[in-house]
């Protein structure tokens, strides 16, 4: 019992320490997931060493959902994101980026079929031992989500401070010159910062972030501008960069037009609350020290917004993804050549 609850207390201290120092990482969330295991472990023993009535009640009933997800939660996922993609259809337009949920949803159908083909011998030994390669690459990347889902989930509770001299918020496309509810809730929620601020102490001064697209009458700052003086923020008190066309470039000139006025200062973002990490890593990599703060998302949208910030983030660091699954690979081709040509003559 004391192994399991200093074993406990240490992954807690690894990720708290490690969350502390840099809020934006990806192994925050394998860290927090780690410990999260172990505590569930340990509260597990508790119940069952202390004869607790109530809290054995409580622990079989976590066991009995927890055998559950293996055994239905994917066939429920998969209902799950057959759902979401009709909603999202009827509310977003049939857009390729709208279909990623179907997507996810048919990759899993497969998964289930390829998992089903091993279990059946269909195919030699060999043949079976490359194709489980597959296997457990998908995974791999069920539990690689698992980790991106949780520090996602942990980076929402950035409290930054009242005494920020600028606020970055981030543009996401306009339409025609109008600033649509995705982009607006993104300024509402520095507004909202803004004015908290502004009760206590200095107000701090908003840069809108975003060029001029194609299909876009004016640059997307300039309209953000526009509907944030509407709302009462003082013309004085905003800041145009109106250059950038991605996430990376927002940051990097946003931090050049900072660096410019001052020396020394305190910043933030706002983005919405499904793209807040992702643009944290942006904004580490562009050298800001600024945190995030993220507005709210439809429930509808998140599952295929999530989907997409997923697979922004492998591509980010898509040489891992791809040392990670050409080992796997070559692993299992070594393991079926040796069963070819060291082992099956022999039976």
């Amino acid at each position: 019992m004391f192994f399991l609850l200093g074993l406990t207390l240490f992954t807690f201290i690894i990720f708290l320490t490690s969350y502390l120092l840099d809020s934006r990482k990806l192994i925050n969330g394998l860290l927090f997931n780690i410990f999260l295991f172990s505590a569930i472990i340990t509260s597990i023993y508790a119940a069952f060493s202390t004869q607790n009535r109530f809290l054995i009640i409580i622990a079989l009933i976590f066991i009995f959902f927890l055998l559950l997800i293996p055994i239905f939660g994917i066939h429920a996922l998969i209902v799950g994101l057959f759902i979401n993609t009709k909603i999202l259809i009827n509310r977003e337009g049939k857009r390729f980026s709208n279909l990623l949920t179907l997507f996810i949803a048919i990759g899993l159908i497969l998964f289930l079929i390829g998992s089903f083909i091993l279990s059946t011998n269909l195919f030699s030994q060999e043949i079976n031992i490359f194709l489980s390669s597959f296997i457990i690459i998908s995974l791999y990347y069920f539990f690689d989500v698992f980790n991106f889902l949780m520090i996602s989930f942990l980076y929402q509770f950035n409290h930054p401070k009242l005494n920020q001299d600028f606020i970055i918020v981030l543009g996401s496309g306009l339409i025609g010159d109008k600033v649509p509810p995705l982009l607006a809730s993104r300024i509402n929620r520095a507004i909202e910062f803004y004015n908290k601020q502004s009760i206590v102490t200095t107000p701090p001064k908003i840069i809108f972030s975003g060029g001029q697209g194609n299909d876009e009458k004016i640059s997307e700052s300039l309209a953000m501008q526009k509907y944030a003086v509407e709302k009462g923020i003082p013309f004085e008190d905003t800041i145009l960069e109106d250059k950038s066309t991605t996430t990376f470039e927002n940051m990097t000139y946003s931090k050049n037009i900072m660096d410019n006025l001052s020396n020394k200062y305190n910043s933030i973002f706002t983005t919405n609350n499904f793209h807040l990490f992702r643009a944290a890593l942006y904004a580490k990599m562009a050298g800001l020290k600024s945190q995030g703060i993220g507005s709210k998302t439809a429930l509808y949208f998140l599952p295929n917004a999530l989907i997409r910030e997923y697979i922004a983030i492998v591509v980010m660091h898509k040489k891992r993804h791809i040392i990670i699954i050409s080992l796997i690979l070559i692993f299992n081709l070594m393991l079926a050549l040796i069963q070819h040509y060291f082992i099956t003559p022999y039976l």
